[in-house]
């Protein structure tokens, strides 16, 4: 007996950075910058691994001082504050979410990103006006990749788990959508990914453009 097709998607969820944004080299920087008085220095391939998350909480365990892991977050927000500028989004993202609006497909946004900066670059892109829900990283006591949020944005949204998309580039974001049980497109970035994860992922890309035609060709297939 032949699997039955995935239903057509009704919603899709995005992660931020490194989703929509291309914001990686910035956050690389942007943490080395805030744990350079208080570790030894950390590779992009480790600090990569540690994203997903709230930085507080990453900072506690890589330094072991609370006094010290808030100094850390003031330091990568003044660093990120400092280079906003530099954020900008992927080729092929509004218009993509534009195809999706006018089809009726709801979009939200679940990312690690504290809310402030989150509405921040939302607003600077006018993207905004796209999402119907957005969960940030400050929002809940639970983080990626426990699917708190996303399931919070499933009941928003009002929508199954089975007529969802979601779209991430970290490991985290891949487990958060199997514990939600929603279809999970893995943006690897041309890096290596784990066999456990790349075999949980729905899907695997290289890069945000391919993400995007697969989501486009899922809502409008017939």
């Amino acid at each position: 007996m032949r699997p039955q097709p995935s239903p057509a998607p009704r919603a899709v969820v995005f992660d931020l950075d490194g989703t929509l944004i291309d914001s990686m080299p910035l956050v690389l920087r942007a943490f080395a910058f805030a744990l350079a008085p208080f570790r030894p220095e950390l590779t992009e391939t480790e600090i990569f691994a540690l994203l997903g998350g709230p930085p507080l909480r990453t900072f506690l365990e890589l330094i072991g001082d609370e006094a010290e892991a808030g100094e850390a977050l003031r330091r990568l927000e003044e660093f990120g504050f400092a280079n906003s500028h530099l954020v900008r989004p992927f080729d092929g993202m509004r218009d993509m979410l534009a195809v999706l609006q006018a089809q009726g497909v709801a979009l939200a946004v679940w990312t690690g990103r504290d809310r402030v900066t989150t509405e921040a670059i939302l607003q600077v892109h006018a993207l905004d006006v796209f999402f119907d829900a957005v969960v940030c990283g400050d929002d809940l006591s639970t983080h990626k990749p426990h699917p708190g949020g996303l399931l919070k944005i499933l009941r928003h949204l009002k929508h199954p788990a089975e007529v969802v998309l979601y779209a991430g580039d970290a490991d985290a974001d891949v487990l958060g959508g199997e514990a939600a049980g929603v279809r999970t497109i893995l943006i690897r970035h041309k890096r290596n990914v784990d066999e456990v994860i790349f075999n949980k992922a729905w899907r695997v890309v290289e890069i945000p453009s391919e993400a995007y035609a697969l989501v486009r060709s899922s809502v409008l297939m017939p």
